[in-house]
């Protein structure tokens, strides 16, 4: 069966006219019709993702070369669910930033998730800094802590900020290993921060978790500058 598509027709004034003079027959403002069909205006991929982003890092700029080949393995390796739609993230490899404070690490990941949605890849993603990730994994009642830890850890893209900003301990220590374990089996790809050297990140994290960071990361140490102290400077 053969279908068969037709131009958009538009209204001649007299058929305005008509549909004005009815409107005015039944007391119906046509300006509020208007509100009504009008609808709002298109949202942008990259609009509705920056709406979710906090607000300091919303316009954030990925310039680091190694970051922007991550975002370009991520995106190569992008999966489109269905003939003609956006290639998704899927798998890919993860990233490690290490660096003193405010060296840029936390903008860098920003950075490279615009930079996927710009380049026309679909993103689902989460953000969160690992201290505010065991607050909120802490058992408590009313508070499902491993069904939360189960959408962490199978979420498509993460972004684990500041590991090693909070205190150590053996629970934090199993946390860390059940969420790095779970995304280093599925192969999911994780933008991690932390301000602690490389070198001293295992006595931190433990050798389980080390080892899998060690294999699934590519690892970038940032030079020892604090931008946020020089901007503040300058």
């Amino acid at each position: 069966m053969r279908t068969h598509s037709r131009e958009p027709q538009t209204l001649g004034e007299g058929t305005l006219d008509r549909m004005a003079r009815i409107l005015a027959a039944r007391n119906i403002d046509p300006a509020a019709v208007a509100a009504l069909t009008d609808g709002p205006e298109p949202v942008s991929p990259l609009e509705a993702l920056s709406a979710g982003m906090p607000l300091r890092y919303r316009a954030a700029v990925a310039d680091h070369p190694t970051v922007l080949n991550w975002a370009r393995e991520v995106a190569e390796a992008g999966v489109a669910p269905s003939r003609g739609a956006r290639r998704q993230v899927t798998t890919g490899p993860s990233l490690l930033m290490a660096g003193v404070v405010g060296a840029g690490k936390t903008h860098q990941a920003y950075g490279a998730v615009r930079l996927l949605v710009q380049n026309g890849v679909g993103v689902r993603w989460r953000a969160t800094t690992a201290a505010d990730l065991y607050a909120e994994l802490r058992p408590r009642p009313g508070v499902d802590s491993e069904r939360e830890l189960a959408a962490v850890s199978r979420c498509p893209l993460l972004i684990l900020d500041d590991l090693g900003a909070a205190k150590a301990s053996e629970w934090v220590e199993e946390i860390t290993y059940r969420l790095i374990n779970r995304r280093y089996n599925l192969m999911l790809p994780t933008l991690i921060t932390t301000n602690m050297a490389i070198r001293d990140l295992r006595a931190y994290v433990g050798d389980r978790v080390a080892s899998r960071l060690r294999q699934m990361t590519t690892r970038v140490e940032f030079d020892e500058v604090d931008r946020r102290r020089y901007s503040a400077a300058v």
